[in-house]
């Protein structure tokens, strides 16, 4: 089996300085290609150094909510530049989003939903996808995604709402990402959306080194664990396991059109 993790912080800890040790681990499960999302500016040189010395990666550039508070006046600003440069390995925007989680973060609603605006125009000036987060925010962002029509969609990635709130992006052209939270047992509202979603509407992910899989907690994630999320993946739905394995793989490629180009 081949896989594509569509969302891997491999610029931070365990992989720091270890990346071709780490990339040759998840070669031996199967990964052949990893998204990194950049979650501030002060990543953006980092994450595309990575992509341009280490075939299998691949980049995406964002403004992170939950940093909401630590960005910069110039952010998008610098963005902007990255993005007009058209690297060959920036295959999305992101990771951007919103984050409601806290009333620390929901505070800072404003900042975020005018980043994100801010985002989602730029995404669609140079017609790239977008990864999102989401916590506390699937109906509003579901929203703002309607009024922006990007032509390139994106994931909305670590999705742990309702059927009906992952329908509502599915139905925007929108994937939904599946990770580690599958892996848990209790996480009974999410592995039932999960199963009952259209299969062209999923890609994976993992999220790591954060989102460890049940039996890992406390332990780094790693882009190897995609495998054992893609298992539980199969118990869920009832189509054949190499038909999802397939399926996952070109629904990524369709997302990000740059991983096959490059």
């Amino acid at each position: 089996m081949k896989f594509i993790d569509t969302h891997c912080h491999y610029d931070f800890p365990p992989f720091e300085h270890h990346e071709a040790a780490e990339l040759k681990r998840a070669s031996q499960a199967g990964v052949e290609k990893i998204i990194v999302p950049a979650v501030s500016s002060a990543r953006f040189s980092a994450v595309m150094a990575l992509a341009g010395r280490y075939q299998p990666l691949y980049a995406a550039l964002g403004l992170h909510p939950v940093w909401t508070e630590q960005h910069c006046d110039d952010d998008i600003d610098q963005l902007q530049q990255w993005l007009q440069q058209q690297p060959a390995k920036l295959v999305a925007l992101g990771e951007t989003g919103l984050d409601y989680f806290t009333p620390q973060l929901a505070a800072y609603s404003g900042q975020q939903i005018s980043r994100l605006k801010a985002q989602l125009s730029l995404a669609k000036r140079y017609d790239l996808p977008v990864i999102l987060h989401s916590r506390r925010t699937h109906d509003l962002l579901a929203g703002l995604l309607r009024q922006a029509k990007l032509p390139a969609s994106g994931v909305i990635h670590g999705f742990s709402g309702s059927l009906s709130q992952a329908m509502a992006f599915v139905k925007l052209g929108y994937r939904i990402g599946v990770g580690g939270t599958i892996t848990y047992p209790r996480a009974a509202k999410t592995r039932n959306t999960i199963a009952a979603l259209p299969l062209h509407a999923l890609v994976l992910e993992t999220d790591a080194p954060d989102m460890p899989l049940h039996g890992f907690q406390g332990q780094p994630n790693r882009p190897e664990q995609i495998a054992a999320v893609w298992r539980v993946l199969t118990e869920l739905r009832s189509e054949p396991a190499e038909q999802i394995a397939q399926t996952l793989w070109n629904n990524s490629l369709r997302l990000f059109p740059r991983l096959a180009a490059s």
